[in-house]
């Protein structure tokens, strides 16, 4: 079994780091520690200009950095855990948009499962910032499991 688990440092994330590392897995099982930089301008708010895009791609180079960290941290995590030892671990951070990165990952992977953590964002953020977790759940090509903090809407 091939597991794709999207983590971006939240809380929410957390939670699917925690379900994936308390769940016994089968020998062999092989997880994914994926991750993905990208401004947090959206896409329509980076102009062709030189200064607003080099200030972008600084950005993702700095948030890039940042993942590189965090997912060697939950590797070392999991793998210390008594099912995480059961897992064959490897990690990745890419550049790009996470609704498209997670997916297209999940495909060239050929993952049989994505966990991913939800923000739970209200109707306005979620309008105005997207819900990663809900493209994943509509375009991935295999099951997702989605994980959120008790009490998000």
């Amino acid at each position: 079994m091939k597991v794709l688990l999207a983590v971006d440092g939240s809380e929410c994330s957390g939670k699917a780091v925690e379900e994936v590392a308390s769940r016994p897995w089968k020998k062999g099982t092989k997880l994914k520690i994926f991750s993905v930089a990208t401004s947090r301008y959206p896409v329509w708010f980076v102009d062709p200009a030189f200064a607003v895009l080099a200030a972008h791609m600084t950005e993702v180079h700095e948030h890039h950095k940042i993942l590189d960290k965090l997912v060697e941290d939950v590797k070392e995590s999991i793998s210390e855990t008594e099912h995480g030892k059961e897992l064959e671990i490897e990690t990745e951070v890419v550049d790009g948009y996470p609704k498209e990165e997670i997916v297209r990952e999940a495909k060239d992977w050929d993952a049989d499962l994505i966990v991913i953590g939800s923000h739970g964002y209200g109707n306005f953020k979620r309008f105005l910032l997207g819900s990663v977790a809900q493209a994943v759940v509509a375009h991935a090509p295999c099951s997702v499991e989605v994980y959120r903090e008790k009490g998000q809407q």
